[in-house]
């Protein structure tokens, strides 16, 4: 495994520790105490908290350590306002795009969301959901909005996983729905129409 692929693992699984508040926000830790909840490697830490310094998930503090930094709900409105000039668009190029693997992807990723559902897992739907981002993401052709969405989602992620219930999961999984089916079908218009309506409907609860 290259040194950069071990790098994104450490990153994603920093990420998920955070975004799923496995380490609290507000939190003071060090990069053994990382190394050793990830268990990869000093080097990837490193690099992996580099990452998620400059998207601003973690504050390095000289002197003091590392601090996961807070959740600020007036984030969230904030965040939504870009994603909704970003994501529908996103969404609608990706759907010209989906290729065979990420046809099978979008159907696992399905499959995920129904579980997660059926089970009331939230961290299942985070899966899932991140999953989707990731295909999207592969799909759409224009790397800089795909790139800008990233940390938006990521963020929002978090703000959205503090709060959760089982209700608003069964909304979520369904809508997501739309967008994975609307995907298959390559329907870019349909896409764009779901993921607007995803979009709106977190900005109202």
């Amino acid at each position: 495994m290259t040194q950069a692929s071990q790098s994104h693992l450490a990153y994603l699984a920093l990420e998920k520790l955070i975004v799923t508040l496995g380490v609290e926000p507000g939190a003071i830790v060090n990069e053994r105490q990382l190394i050793e909840l990830t268990g990869h490697g000093r080097t990837p830490v490193r690099e992996a908290i580099q990452r998620l310094a400059w998207e601003n998930l973690i504050r390095v503090r000289p002197r003091v350590g590392l601090q996961i930094t807070h959740i600020n709900p007036m984030d969230r409105n904030n965040i939504l306002q870009a994603r909704r000039q970003l994501e529908p668009m996103a969404v609608a190029l990706a759907a010209q795009n989906i290729c065979e693997p990420l046809r099978r992807a979008l159907e696992d990723c399905s499959g995920k969301m129904v579980q997660s559902s059926d089970n009331d897992d939230i961290l299942t739907f985070y899966e899932a959901d991140k999953h989707l981002d990731e295909i999207v993401a592969e799909a759409c052709p224009n790397s800089f909005i795909a790139s800008s969405l990233w940390p938006l989602q990521t963020h929002f992620r978090r703000i959205w996983f503090s709060s959760a219930d089982t209700a608003a999961l069964k909304t979520a999984v369904q809508m997501h729905l739309d967008i994975i089916n609307a995907l298959l079908d390559g329907n870019s218009e349909r896409a764009e129409q779901a993921d607007t309506k995803l979009l709106s409907h977190h900005a109202t609860t």
